[in-house]
């Protein structure tokens, strides 16, 4: 069971990253995650109709009795912390530039139970690419993107349910479109029978036994993902 398993169920409390407990044990770990969700909630910003960016750099600011009771649960609070907010971002649609960052102070003008939470973006160069994501694993897309089951596909797939090339996807560098190859057995879109569409974030192709999630994603500078 995890550090923040027992702590689901309480009540969560807290306005724009500030609030204050009304009972005596002191602030507990289940506020930090909803305040850490109500900063990225208050700072996400559309970008496009299916791209948010949201803040990726954390400072929760707490009292010194507070900060001791947290850091003395170790490694771990940072790490469910970090999960946490990650799975929250996901479940919003929110993309950050990279994975986040979160750093517990101690402030000694908060009192007990008091909570500050500020949130910055890194200042890097970003460029929006084109993903699809095939079986956990992400692959970027080029300007035509074949998907098959043959060597010459750009993305080879391992199903005896797919052709040799059996879809492209096409990207102009702001939308995507994407095109049934006359596969054998056919493509869907998002459910529906496929053959030539346009392909906004969060589409799900299926060939074959593959499903396939298209989304464009904030790629910093350097990063070679």
């Amino acid at each position: 069971m995890g550090i923040l398993d027992s702590f689901e169920r309480g009540l969560e409390r807290g306005v724009n990253g500030l609030f204050a407990r009304t009972f005596r044990s002191g602030l507990q770990p289940v506020e930090i995650t909803s305040a850490l969700r109500k900063e990225v909630d208050t700072h996400a910003s559309p970008v496009a109709r299916d791209r948010v960016l949201v803040p990726n750099r954390f400072t929760v600011r707490m009292s010194t009795e507070d900060h001791a009771a947290m850091t003395g649960l170790g490694d771990g609070l940072i790490d469910e912390l970090t999960d946490l907010l990650t799975q929250y971002a996901a479940q919003q649609r929110y993309q950050m530039v990279s994975p986040p960052v979160i750093a517990l102070e101690a402030d000694p003008s908060l009192t007990v139970g008091m909570l500050d939470v500020r949130s910055a973006s890194e200042r890097v160069e970003v460029t929006w690419t084109p993903v699809l994501e095939i079986d956990g694993r992400t692959h970027r897309l080029g300007a035509r993107t074949v998907v098959g089951r043959g060597s010459e596909a750009d993305i080879t797939v391992d199903d005896g349910g797919i052709s040799r090339k059996h879809l492209e996807v096409v990207w102009d560098g702001r939308r995507a479109e994407a095109r049934d190859l006359g596969s054998t057995n056919g493509s869907t879109l998002n459910g529906a029978r496929l053959t030539r569409a346009a392909l906004p974030g969060d589409s799900v192709l299926q060939a074959g036994r593959t499903r396939m999630v298209f989304r464009v994603v904030p790629l910093a500078a350097g990063d070679h993902r």
